[in-house]
Parts: structure tokens; C-alpha cells; sequence
């Protein structure tokens, strides 16, 4: 039976044939109407079918193979044939499937509105054909009869185009949903690997600017002064191993099976580490000064570590672009927030803070709105460069 229906699913036009032909035997088989005098016994047709009656038959069963492409035409035929047929006053008693199969065609396939009212025409016009050319009254059961099937038919139409709609919004909102899914995961996906490169980034620029400084004081100094390139070496070995550590630190973490919010609570560098950062830097033979206004207190583990990775890209965009400039490092810590600035007296252009363009930059503003602060960066009149960065610690912003 699964294989009939998908396969009469599948060719609609065989399927209605296959109704058509049917109602079309039916109908000549169906016994006529009784006879006039009451008490008299009845044994079949009343009167024999003439080439009339099957051309007619023939012509309306044969509309119900197109009922789904012309619904309306459809009824309006089998509405036709009907009142024909109790014209010439064949009278057969299945005469009500034609109009009724087709009210159901429409009626599943039109709106409740105009499925009633095109049922509610089809019942009165049956009606007032019974009526007129049958002389039976409104109440009789030939009367009632029509209207009950059309009825019936036309509630049963309008429940299966109901039940469509109703399938038809489910899987709509499965496929929504399904999409929505599907772009929350790229959407997930494009902020893991934006957080990745900024880690990676983060972790080996720094290290790889003071190996390449180191590394050239070396090359400067090893005939001349080769203590101190034996001192210089020492620094780039000393910064690869931590380069190489912090590799392996953020590599192991993102293996590591579990969620984000289990990875962002893996220990992380704050600003408890700035002298140690700022050490490094001076002993690669970058100037550089530190400030801290306000009273130092606790940070919430994400401002720390935006504080933290924006003074290091700062000062590594320092040693690269302006190796002989002097730093200076302000850390000011107010009522709701803390201001990181990072500024240095080599050469710059004119025009004030800009909002900057690159790699680190982009990073280092990445990491400031992740939360909830601002940043910019650029030249600054008179000289040099300047990173300013505003970033909030109340309890919301280190979500």
C-alpha cells in the first residue's frame, strides 16, 4: 500500500484517470431511482441507459482526470452534467459523487473563503435541480442528500488544505531553523579561528621582534664586541624557549576537548607580568618608562589579558618600526575602567589619533571591543605613535 500511494503520488494524471474511470462504472452500474407507486417492488434500473446518458457520463467522469490542474472548470462541469442528468431524469443514485469529488478538489486547494462559497453554490444549484426537475422538496432525502456529500466534501477539503498549510509552516520553520543553525556555526567557527590567529599572533610577534633585534645586535657586535653578542644570543635563545613554551601552551589548550568557557578559564598573562614585559623590551635595548596612576586591584580575567596583549603588540610595533625610540607605558586605573596608553617619540606624522590600519593594530582593537571598550591608534602631532585604549571592569564587561 506504501508503494501504491507513492506511486499514484508521484503520477497525479493516472491517478485521477484511474478515479475517473472508476466513478464513470460506478455510475452506469448504479441502480435507478424507485419507482412512483408507493408499495410497488423494485429490481433495478427504472429505465435502460441510452448513448445520451453514457455520452454525458463519459464527458463529465472523464473532467475528473483534470480536477487538480482546472479545479474550478472542473466543478463547474461536473455541476453541469448533474443538473443535465436529473433533467432527463436518469436519476441514478450516484450521480452526487461527481460534484461532490470535485468540491473536494477545490476545496483543498483554494482558501476557506472561497472553498465554502464555491460548495455553497455547487449544493444550491444541485438543490434547485432536484427541486425543479424532480419535484421534491426541500427536505426531502433527495434534496438533502446532494447538500450532506457536498458538505462533507468540501469540510474534508478544506481539513487536508489546513493540514498542508499547517506541514508546510513546520518544515518552513525546520528548514529556518536548520539555516539559522548552520549560520550560527560559521559564525562560530569564523570567531574561533579570529581568536586563534589573534593568540598566535599575540604570542609569537612579540617573542620573534626581540629574537630579530637580538639577533641583528649579535651579527653587529661579534667581532668587535663578542661579549656582547655572546649576550645578545643569550636573549634570543631565552626568547625562543618562551616563544616555543607559549606555542605549546596555546596549542595544548586548543586540543584540549572541551567548550570556550572552559579554554578562557585556562590561567592567562595579566598586567602582573608587565614588568617582566617591560624588562624583555628594555633588554633588547628598547627604551622604555612605565606609569601606573591609580590603585592596582583586580581585573577580571578577559580586561587583564586585553590589558596585558595590547601593551606587548604596543611595545613590539615600538622595537619594529622605531628601535630607537623611547616608550612610555601608562597604566591609570579609574572608578569604572582603566585606561591602557602606550605612546613613543619616534617618527610619526601629523594629524592626531587615527583609528589604524594592520595586523596588530586590528588585534589589538579586536581585543579592546571584545570588552566592551574602545580603542584608537596612529600619529600624533609632534612626533611618534600613540595606542589608546579605554576598557571597562564592571562585572558586565568581563563576560
Amino acid at each position: 500500500m506504501t508503494w501504491l500511494r507513492r506511486e499514484l503520488l508521484s503520477r497525479p494524471y493516472a491517478a485521477d484517470t484511474i478515479l475517473a474511470v472508476c466513478v464513470y462504472a460506478m455510475t452506469l452500474l448504479a441502480p435507478g431511482p424507485p419507482p412512483p407507486t408507493p408499495g410497488a417492488e423494485w429490481h433495478g434500473p427504472a429505465q435502460p441507459l441510452t448513448a445520451q446518458d453514457l455520452a454525458l457520463a463519459a464527458v463529465v467522469c472523464g473532467a475528473l482526470a483534470f480536477r487538480r490542474r482546472w479545479p474550478r472548470s472542473v466543478l463547474a462541469v461536473t455541476v453541469a452534467g448533474f443538473v443535465a442528468y436529473t433533467a432527463i431524469g436518469t436519476g441514478r443514485s450516484l450521480l452526487d459523487l461527481w460534484p461532490a469529488i470535485a468540491v473536494y478538489t477545490v476545496a483543498s486547494r483554494c482558501p476557506r473563503r472561497h472553498a465554502w462559497a464555491y460548495g455553497g453554490l455547487a449544493a444550491l444549484v444541485v438543490a434547485v435541480a432536484r427541486i425543479v426537475f424532480d419535484g421534491s422538496g426541500w427536505l426531502a432525502p433527495e434534496v438533502l442528500a446532494p447538500i450532506a456529500s457536498i458538505g462533507m466534501a468540501t469540510a474534508v477539503g478544506d481539513s487536508l488544505r489546513s493540514r498542508r498549510a499547517y506541514v508546510a509552516a513546520v518544515e518552513e520553520r525546520a528548514r529556518r531553523a536548520e539555516a539559522t543553525r548552520e549560520e550560527e556555526a560559521e559564525r562560530r567557527v569564523m570567531e574561533e579561528r579570529l581568536r586563534i590567529a589573534r593568540e598566535l599572533h599575540d604570542v609569537l610577534a612579540h617573542h620573534i621582534a626581540l629574537i630579530n633585534v637580538q639577533a641583528q645586535v649579535a651579527s653587529y657586535t661579534l667581532v668587535t664586541e663578542p661579549e656582547q653578542a655572546r649576550t645578545a644570543l643569550g636573549h634570543v635563545r631565552e626568547a625562543g624557549r618562551e616563544a616555543l613554551d607559549e606555542l605549546r601552551t596555546t596549542v595544548g589548550l586548543l586540543r584540549r576537548p572541551g567548550s570556550r568557557d572552559e579554554l578562557l578559564t585556562e590561567p592567562a598573562p595579566g598586567l602582573d607580568r608587565l614588568p617582566d614585559l617591560v624588562d624583555s623590551f628594555t633588554a633588547a635595548g628598547l627604551k622604555v618608562g612605565r606609569l601606573v596612576c591609580g590603585e592596582p586591584r583586580p581585573l577580571p580575567a578577559p580586561v587583564d589579558l586585553a590589558a596585558f596583549r595590547i601593551v606587548q603588540e604596543a611595545l613590539t610595533n615600538v622595537s619594529k618600526h622605531a628601535p630607537r625610540a623611547t616608550a612610555t607605558v601608562r597604566i591609570e586605573y579609574a572608578a569604572d575602567g582603566m585606561i591602557v596608553d602606550v605612546t613613543d617619540d619616534g617618527l610619526g606624522g601629523a594629524g592626531g589619533i587615527s583609528s589604524g590600519t594592520g595586523h596588530g593594530l586590528i588585534g589589538m582593537r579586536e581585543r579592546a571591543l571584545s570588552v566592551g571598550g574602545t580603542f584608537l591608534a596612529g600619529p600624533v602631532d609632534g612626533g611618534g605613535f600613540r595606542v589608546h585604549a579605554v576598557l571597562p571592569t564592571s562585572r558586565e564587561s568581563g563576560r
